[in-house]
């Protein structure tokens, strides 16, 4: 005999009382203040007191073994029973279907009869299912009163069985996600241990490189009023190359403060012109060392209006997009800078006769450590200049983008609110 679903209960009575039971059984369930074991505990005692019996328990399939997990004899849970086992409980779960006797003492798979535990001779064993497969069963004795319990009882214990699951499955999920919020919970405090480490190492080299980096640029202005005209180039060498290990050393700082929301920003007036032309100047010896030119493009500049800034973060966003185009222009080419006023917005122009950059890398290029290509130029940096710009105009609410297109050369855009 397959087993066949849950009739459906023509009593009204009847009908209110089961359901009345299974709102309290999935009350119990959406309990989160009770442990697991309470809760099977709680389910196995609302089910026998609809049916009106005193003994039972609630075993679950777990590697081919019933394990109890609630029980109205508190001694019994956590036994386990072998699937193979010829006992009532493997029975019924190996084959799949109800099982009821009406006298445990004539059969054979029931080992306990004569053990004075059990007040009655019958007993009722139904199946849980789970996805069509056995996960447990539902054990029943005792049925409390002048009678014992009935065939009939069965199709009112299977109504439980698809509900018994629904609450092993909700605690199952639960602690597997607690078992994750666990596991996150520690990744999050590693990540945070790594992240300070970081923290601590960056601070320390940099720290460690500014000392050196200063002697040395002081060293080389001193230099600088003695030098004769025929080493003059290399002396321009060994400052632009101090100058850059200056600015990569500013990018670190600034990225990592910015990034931690510590970065303040001084505001002062400036005029546009004057920001550009200084940002120019201080590129003009890297230009003249690849022989590339630089023009700027005046136009009614003078006129614009003033801007609230933090100028030394604004001026080095200049600087690292005009080494950038420097570094990817080839000798005999001209880099063009440019201002206009559009509505409150300034923009900043820089437009380079360079390589391009493909439509896929447009935004790509300003993420932490992207780089345009894998070329060994000392000048281009380690991929973090332009993450350091995106982020600093950001700050000044404005916005950073490139347009062009590959083998035509760039235009950097800086847009920055008045």
């Amino acid at each position: 005999m397959k087993t066949s679903p849950p009739q459906a209960i023509d009593d009204p009575q009847v009908a209110i009382r089961l359901l009345n039971c299974i709102l309290q059984i999935s009350d119990t369930m959406n309990n989160t203040s009770h442990r697991s074991e309470r809760k099977m505990d709680t389910i196995l005692a609302l089910i026998l007191d609809y049916l009106g019996a005193e003994q039972g328990s609630i075993m679950v399939l777990e590697r081919r073994k019933l394990v109890v997990c609630a029980a109205t004899r508190s001694e019994i849970v956590g036994m386990k029973q072998p699937l193979e086992a010829d006992l009532v409980a493997s029975w019924v779960a190996r084959e799949g279907e109800p099982l009821f006797i009406d006298d445990i003492s004539k059969d054979k798979r029931f080992p306990m009869r004569g053990s004075g535990t059990y007040k009655k001779n019958s007993l009722l064993c139904v199946p849980i299912f789970h996805k069509k497969k056995v996960a447990g069963t539902i054990n029943v004795s005792d049925k409390a009163g002048n009678r014992d319990l009935l065939k009939q009882d069965v199709q009112l214990l299977l109504h439980f069985s698809s509900i018994i699951i629904w609450g092993l499955v909700l605690e199952g999920l639960q602690a597997k996600l607690g078992k994750q919020r666990a596991t996150l919970r520690k990744r999050n405090k590693e990540l945070q241990h790594q992240q300070d480490l970081r923290r601590q190492l960056s601070g320390m080299l940099i720290h460690d490189l500014k000392t050196p980096l200063a002697e040395v640029v002081a060293n080389l202005d001193i230099l600088s009023y003695s030098i004769d005209e025929e080493n003059k180039e290399f002396l321009e060498g060994a400052q632009i190359g101090c100058d850059r290990a200056v600015r990569m050393v500013s990018n670190l700082v600034s990225v990592d403060q910015i990034a931690d929301g510590q970065q303040q920003l001084l505001k002062e007036e400036v005029k546009p012109a004057d920001l550009m032309a200084e940002a120019l100047s201080s590129i003009r010896a890297i230009a003249r060392l690849k022989e590339i030119t630089i023009v700027h493009n005046m136009g009614q500049e003078e006129a614009l209006p003033i801007l609230r800034l933090d100028r030394t973060l604004i001026l080095r966003v200049f600087q690292n997009i005009l080494a950038n185009a420097v570094s990817y222009s080839s000798p005999h080419t001209k880099i063009t800078a440019g201002i206009r006023l559009e509505g409150e917005q300034i923009i900043f122009m820089f437009v380079d006769e360079g390589p391009g950059i493909p439509a896929a890398m447009s935004e790509t290029i300003f993420d932490k450590y992207a780089r345009l290509s894998s070329q060994q130029d000392a000048l281009v940096g380690t991929g973090m200049g332009l993450h350091f710009c995106r982020l600093a105009v950001e700050l000044h609410k404005g916005r950073i983008w490139v347009e062009g297109s590959e083998g035509q050369g760039s235009c950097f855009f800086v847009e920055l609110p008045l």
